[in-house]
């Protein structure tokens, strides 16, 4: 069921995340105090959290999270998934039925690996064979969307108030060793269930403040590599582009970040050489993958978060860090109401990326 904006507030939308370098987990309870500390900036029309670690009894099986519009839409889906992986387990997430958070959808999760012989036939590595197998439900089964698809990490979303929709997943009985969470909705779609954030694919997850102009630009580069923009956001576009640059083109994130939120040219010529040559080199490469309008994200991925501000800075953004743990969101408050004591806090630049990930991780940064 989709529902129109109750009003439209441009520099609404909040984003906060959180994560422990040292790999001890935590319950999802911090980020749902932390972000309903910007309630205000929330229309009730969409809430999310992204969490990592969270299921490490099957930590080794690709974690579906879906939404089911019927019944129907429920057994094609699971008569698809029998045909292409092993599903360890199954069940409907479990919930808390809160008063403000009314017209769910079926909800339900897999723990699935690829059947040995259809991967083998298919000629494709793991990670695209779920990638192609996310993309055909979502496209071809109606009313059936695969709205997170990673390894031992969950996306939980909905219509409603982020506060709400995280008691409503009972997030408080999952502890993982990094948390995102996202209020409100994307400023010029509408709302409904899918379309909430954080948008996910594989371990990606994706949480954002902001509008994206460039959207149809970035939209139809991308599907020219086989994703499908089928969630109704401008958001969605990001988590694809991501996943293509880091996954298909082998870029660092810090690469990825002067991809989609490029320097000026003026400003790079100012740059030193080696960094010049860098970031003009990837503004060639990659010129439909530049995202303009105001924004910040929080990235989620195995092992780390990366928070990203457009190149002018035109949301707010602030990062800290407390011993192990790394804080980003939107607002200070959101941090100190969990965490009121800080080692350091600042502003990132526009267009700065910055990374935070577990300590001994060789990761993608």
């Amino acid at each position: 069921m989709i529902r129109e904006g109750i009003f439209r507030d441009p520099s609404g939308c909040a984003v906060s995340g959180v994560i422990d370098r040292s790999g001890r987990r935590m319950s999802g309870e911090c980020m749902i105090r932390s972000i309903s500390t910007m309630h205000d900036r929330s229309n009730g029309l969409g809430g999310g959290f992204a969490g990592y670690g969270i299921y490490p009894h099957y930590k080794d099986f690709y974690a579906f999270h879906l939404f089911y519009d019927s019944k129907t839409a429920k057994g094609a889906t699971e008569a698809f998934l029998g045909r292409h992986f092993e599903i360890a387990y199954n069940a409907e997430i479990p919930t808390h039925k809160i008063p403000s958070v009314t017209d769910e959808p079926i909800i339900w999760r897999y723990f699935v690996a690829p059947l040995p012989r259809k991967l083998a036939d298919s000629h494709l590595d793991e990670r695209e064979y779920v990638v192609r197998c996310v993309n055909r439900i979502n496209v071809e089964i109606k009313g059936a969307y695969v709205f997170s698809s990673g390894k031992d990490m969950g996306i939980f979303k909905g219509v409603g108030f982020p506060e709400d929709i995280g008691r409503f997943y009972r997030l408080d009985e999952y502890e993982g060793y990094a948390w995102t969470c996202h209020g409100r909705y994307p400023t010029n779609t509408p709302g409904w269930w899918g379309g909430a954030h954080p948008f996910g694919l594989l371990d990606f997850s994706v949480v954002h403040n902001g509008e994206i102009s460039s959207y149809d630009a970035n939209r139809r580069y991308i599907e020219m590599f086989g994703y499908k923009c089928t969630l109704q956001t401008d958001t969605e576009v990001i988590t694809y582009i991501v996943d293509y640059l880091v996954r298909k083109c082998g870029l660092t994130l810090k690469e990825v970040s002067h991809v989609i939120a490029a320097s000026f040219w003026s400003t790079i010529a100012d740059k030193p050489e080696e960094d010049r040559e860098q970031e003009t080199l990837l503004r060639r490469m990659f010129p439909s993958l530049l995202v303009t309008g105001p924004f910040s994200i929080i990235l989620g991925y195995t092992g780390g978060l990366m928070a990203l501000n457009d190149r002018l800075k035109l949301r707010s953004m602030v990062c800290a860090e407390k011993g192990d743990k790394a804080y980003i969101a939107s607002e200070e408050c959101a941090i100190r109401v969990i965490e009121p004591e800080l080692d350091s806090i600042f502003a990132p630049a526009g267009g700065e990326a910055v990374v935070y990930e577990l300590y001994g991780k060789e990761g993608r940064a």
